[in-house]
């Protein structure tokens, strides 16, 4: 008898294999689906019953999160109220793995009528949901992962797997940036991370200023005393340079004995990195990634100093 685990690793490659097999099946109708899809100026409306409902719900799902207007609809809910909801403009994506499902097919005719596409997802290209639907997406597995060949194992993979292809190509068609994505995630990390603005991060207050002429003896104070490890050098209230701990431990190595009698002016950076306070701290970090550097500066347009974001506050 094979252990727990053997079966497990079974059942993951059937629903592997099931999935690698939809490759094949391909063709130009799924590049039809994509394009009515994306020409759609209404809804896309998911409906299926049963197992192919639940993935149908989360297709739906993906779809309005990546920038196609989804919702689903259970197929019995429509003959009580709920076809208001459609029209002309919409589209909808009809799941069943046999594509005979009663409730559902009693939903095509309704479809027809009010003239609304059909895109339908099934494993049977005869059946009666692929012969009314606009367009069919064939999902058809050899087996399921189930050893009674009865509970939907791959044939739910398959559909999950299409309905995610047909999101993924979609996005790659509306050029779906980080940015858009953000926008329908405002509450999770992502969308935190992609909206916060260096200005949201920003430390504005005790800032550690010092003049271009400070000798570099008490310039040691001061960058110690921020505790940002840097101090900023302005001129007529415009950042004029920047030096680092880091400078200054290299200045110290250079010139030892004479180090005391140099100034800031020396060793500044005068062309340190400056963003802007409506930059989003994704540029910011991969600023600090290209240049190697912990801290970045905050100005406006004429560069006048409005705060300083380090590493630790990019961490949201």
């Amino acid at each position: 008898m094979k252990s727990p685990k053997e079966y497990a690793i079974q059942v993951i490659r059937d629903e592997a294999q099931a999935v690698l097999d939809l490759i094949p099946k391909l063709d130009e109708q799924f590049d039809r689906a994509v394009e009515l899809i994306y020409r759609c100026h209404g809804k896309v409306i998911v409906t299926g019953v049963g197992k192919s409902g639940q993935i149908g719900a989360k297709i739906a799902a993906t779809l309005a999160s990546t920038g196609t207007p989804s919702f689903f609809i259970n197929p019995l809910d429509v003959f009580h109220g709920d076809l208001g909801v459609m029209t002309r403009d919409d589209v909808v994506l009809a799941i069943s793995n046999s594509g005979l499902t009663d409730e559902l097919l009693r939903f095509i005719p309704m479809l027809l009528q009010m003239r609304v596409p059909i895109i339908g997802m099934s494993g049977n290209g005869d059946s009666l949901l692929a012969k009314y639907s606009t367009i069919h997406l064939n999902v058809h597995v050899e087996k399921e992962a189930c050893p009674l060949n009865l509970a939907p194992t791959s044939s739910t993979t398959a559909q999950l797997v299409m309905g995610d292809a047909l999101a993924i190509a979609l996005m790659e068609k509306r050029n779906f940036k980080p940015k858009d994505f953000a926008q329908f995630h405002p509450g999770g990390e992502l969308g935190r991370r992609l909206l916060t603005t260096a200005g949201d991060v920003m430390r504005s207050d005790d800032l550690p200023i010092i003049p271009k002429e400070m000798h570099l003896g008490e310039a040691i104070i001061h960058v110690s005393k921020g505790k940002l490890g840097l101090g900023v050098s302005l001129e007529d209230g415009k950042i004029a340079g920047l030096i680092t701990d880091g400078d200054i431990r290299r200045a110290m190595e250079r010139w030892q004995a004479d180090f005391f009698n140099h100034t800031v002016d020396d060793i500044m950076t005068r062309q340190p990195k400056m963003v802007l306070p409506t930059t989003k701290i994704t540029e910011v970090q991969r600023i600090m990634q290209q240049h190697k550097i912990h801290t970045v500066l905050v100005g406006d347009q004429e560069r006048h100093l409005l705060g300083v974001v380090d590493h630790y506050s990019c961490m949201i």
